[in-house]
């Protein structure tokens, strides 16, 4: 796969609007095995975190790439358990800035989930 088909290019700038490309790429089958168990949702995510701040991206970036995949989510797909309900409510009642601080707070979950 070149690079213009990833988020995070060879000189570590992120391309955040290519979050829903790489999304919308993922197999149903992986899909549905990451989403099924939320430990194994957060462990995902935070093996990707980790992926991406060895390669430079900082915290705000990583929330930015958070939001913009929380809203795929939100939009795209049906919750697979109550952990992810509740992250999907809460979702689509925060405002812009709560959901900013969410996306936050997502990323600091999922780096606990691998350490």
């Amino acid at each position: 796969m070149s690079e213009h088909n990833h988020v995070i290019h060879k000189d570590k700038e992120a391309e955040i609007g290519k979050v829903e490309d790489t999304l919308n790429r993922m197999g149903s089958e992986q899909k549905d095995e990451i989403l099924e168990n939320f430990d194994l949702f957060t462990q995902y995510l935070g093996k990707r975190i980790e992926m991406a701040k060895k390669l430079g991206l900082g915290e705000e970036q990583l929330a930015k790439a958070a939001e913009k995949a929380a809203n795929y989510l939100a939009e795209h797909e049906e919750p697979r358990n109550r952990e992810e309900k509740l992250l999907q409510e809460l979702w689509k009642v925060g405002k812009e800035e709560e959901r900013h601080m969410l996306a936050h707070m997502l990323v600091r979950l999922s780096q606990q989930a691998v350490s």
